[in-house]
């Protein structure tokens, strides 16, 4: 099957078209894996490129999936849960389901165009992360009980990635992305602390619908045969500069400026046999770099910080780092089974739950399971599947007594499940 250049990137305008609908979190609100066969084992594939989604991993190995197209979808559905309990004055506990909207669907697109034997160029198109909650009904802590009858966020990211990647001999390769950023986000019945005591633009913080910014960062990556059986490859994202979300410039830190943070990884591929491979990932999410994602809520405390201010408080999150161990098995010529686990430290401290009651991003395993099927005109059919078991954050310390809060404390949870298909060939 043959596309013109210029179709191929209309393709790939649709794909981006669609995806600010979604919004998920796995690993703090990053994907646990980017490309539905790196998704079907964990996320792994910093040193193993099989599609032309490969250069979200790490852009080095693109050279190395040859001429293919591919598309995939997602569908995602997180379970969110929060309590609110202990709380002193007019301010009632409160038992929170978080699930008004629980269905998402993920969209994402990849194409590699070899340039002779050693040269490429490509785009990948994915949904980097986001994060949703829609507490219908409201939560009072964080409404004043007023309206709207919802309290929530909804962000989501995405990333357009165009791509060179070379090899410099047949052992080593590098390559680059230009990640091109866009993303939207919208806050819903956030009252009780977009006020005169708490935000420093009361008018830019809450109900205010959605907000777009957009932005730009590097990806470079390196991939390496170190022996017959045994590759290694290393990636390091740039922070993503982004503009500034204007319609809440009252609520992030910096006067609305949500940049994405940077991350870095390194991956190993082993063979032991010809049929087995086995992959191992290791990155780490700077979330600390973020002032709007890294502040404690605690500044809104100390005067001078309210929320909007550089020192406004936010979510309180640590840096994560995140361990990926999968393996894929070629059971038959034209099947191939996957199967992974991922594992990362959630990273809210049990005194930052409470503006985590919107992001309560707290899972830390992932189970996936997943295969690839080569059809009889040599196209392939993936699926994948991702469970991420659920895992609560008891609240120690994480609401005030005193200065405009009730005391008491915000216990937070999630689990997830997602469903995907890809669609790809070589041409």
């Amino acid at each position: 099957m043959k596309i013109s250049f210029k179709n191929k990137i209309r393709m790939a305008t649709a794909v981006a078209l669609l995806t600010p609908s979604l919004a998920f979190a796995t690993n703090g609100y990053f994907a646990h894996g980017w490309g539905m066969k790196s998704k079907a084992m964990a996320g792994a594939g910093i040193a193993n490129a099989e599609d032309g989604l490969s250069a979200a991993n790490n852009p080095a190995g693109m050279v190395h999936v040859g001429n293919r197209v591919d598309f995939g979808i997602d569908w995602f559905s997180p379970d969110r849960e929060s309590n609110i309990t202990g709380t002193a004055g007019a301010v009632a506990d409160q038992s929170l389901d978080g699930n008004g909207t629980d269905n998402f669907l993920i969209p994402e697109f990849g194409y590699n165009q070899m340039l002779g034997a050693d040269r490429s160029i490509g785009v990948a198109v994915y949904g980097n992360g986001g994060m949703n909650t829609n507490y219908e009904g409201g939560v009072i802590l964080f409404n004043g009980g007023a309206g709207p009858n919802r309290t929530g966020v909804d962000l989501s990211q995405l990333f357009v990635a165009p791509t060179y990647s070379m090899k410099i001999n047949n052992a080593h390769s590098f390559g680059v992305s230009v990640n091109l950023a866009f993303q939207r986000f919208q806050a819903e019945g956030l009252q009780g602390f977009c006020n005169g005591s708490f935000s420093s633009n009361p008018t830019n913080c809450t109900n205010n619908g959605y907000s777009t910014s957009t932005g730009y960062g590097l990806t470079l990556g390196w991939l390496g045969q170190l022996a017959p059986n045994v590759s290694m490859g290393a990636t390091y994202r740039s922070q993503t500069y982004m503009s500034e979300f204007d319609e809440y410039a009252g609520l992030f830190a910096e006067q609305g400026d949500f940049d994405i943070p940077s991350m870095y990884g390194v991956g190993f591929k082993f063979t032991p046999s010809s049929d087995v491979t086995i992959l191992f990932d290791y990155t780490h999410i700077n979330y600390s770099d973020i002032a709007s994602i890294a502040n404690p809520i605690s500044n809104l405390t100390v005067g001078g910080n309210a929320l909007g201010t550089d020192n406004g408080g936010g979510f309180g999150w640590k840096d994560m780092d995140v361990y990926k161990l999968a393996i894929a098995w070629q059971m038959r010529p034209d099947l191939v089974l996957r199967a992974g686990w991922n594992h990362g430290e959630q990273p809210i401290p049990t005194n930052e739950t409470l503006f985590n009651v919107l992001a309560p991003a707290t899972v830390e395993d992932h189970l996936t399971l997943g295969a690839t099927w080569t059809l009889a005109n040599k196209a392939e059919l993936t699926v994948a599947y991702m469970h991420a078991f659920e895992n609560t954050v008891n609240g120690s310390g994480s609401i005030p007594l005193g200065g405009g809060f009730p005391g008491g404390e915000a216990n937070i949870g999630m689990s997830q499940n997602s469903l995907g298909v890809a669609y790809g060939w070589k041409f």
